[in-house]
């Protein structure tokens, strides 16, 4: 079965292109034109992507991030920013809401379909053996897709998920920030290294005991980051 995009945009013309383009790449396209009516077709289709617009009739972009993470039913479901804004705060604030990606106008619609298939492609995640990476009081299964701290389940969005695993994976190894983004999402983009560190920022709040003295996702300065191995 297809996966389904649900765009959302109050431009038709705009939820005209990307739907022809995402719809040519094999993907099944749902559309909303404001807040009200995208929140519905969240609940009841269930998308597998969300390309979002910011500026929106009624709900905004960001009211429609806020309740989507906060709902443990559907905080899962990836979302692509694509708007008009294009300052760095709100990247960051967009992406420290819980966005998995982030894509300003005037945008090549090819580079929409490219992020979309790439975010889908860490969701549907692939046909591999059960298994799980252990570190302190971490335990990352690979298979359910689950985070656990402490006995307590942690909910993760689909970049911080593939950034944790690329991490623990290799533990005790420096990644720049290039490399680590295109081992965990597959890919890099102009403005990486600010993107990165936002979901690294909203990484350590979920993981970490003490958020400004990290103990597993340590800074090495000048290069990027890495994962310290800890004994259960």
């Amino acid at each position: 079965m297809a996966q389904r995009v649900l765009v959302v945009d109050d431009d038709r013309n705009i939820v005209r292109l990307v739907r022809s383009y995402l719809e040519q790449a094999g993907l099944t396209v749902l559309a909303a034109y404001d807040g009200e009516t995208a929140m519905h077709a969240i609940k009841h289709d269930r998308p597998d992507l969300i390309v979002l617009d910011l500026m929106l009739p009624g709900r905004s972009g960001w009211d429609i991030t806020r309740w989507l993470r906060a709902d443990p039913h559907l905080a899962d479901i990836p979302i692509l920013m694509l708007t008009a804004r294009v300052e760095d705060e709100d990247k960051i604030q967009g992406l420290e809401l819980g966005a998995d990606d982030y894509l300003t106008k005037p945008f090549n619609p090819l580079e929409v379909v490219a992020r979309s298939k790439a975010i889908l492609r860490r969701t549907r995640g692939g046909l591999q053996p059960a298994h799980v990476l252990v570190s302190g009081g971490l335990r990352l299964d690979l298979d359910q897709h689950t985070l656990e701290r402490d006995g307590q389940p942690v909910d993760l969005t689909r970049t911080e998920f593939a950034l944790l695993k690329a991490l623990m994976a290799q533990p005790n190894i420096a990644f720049t920030r290039e490399e680590l983004v295109e081992r965990a999402l597959g890919y890099s983009y102009e403005g990486l290294e600010r993107t990165l560190d936002s979901h690294i920022k909203n990484l350590r709040k979920k993981i970490e005991p003490d958020p400004a003295q990290p103990q597993y996702i340590e800074t090495v300065f000048g290069v990027g980051y890495r994962f310290h191995e800890a004994r259960a």
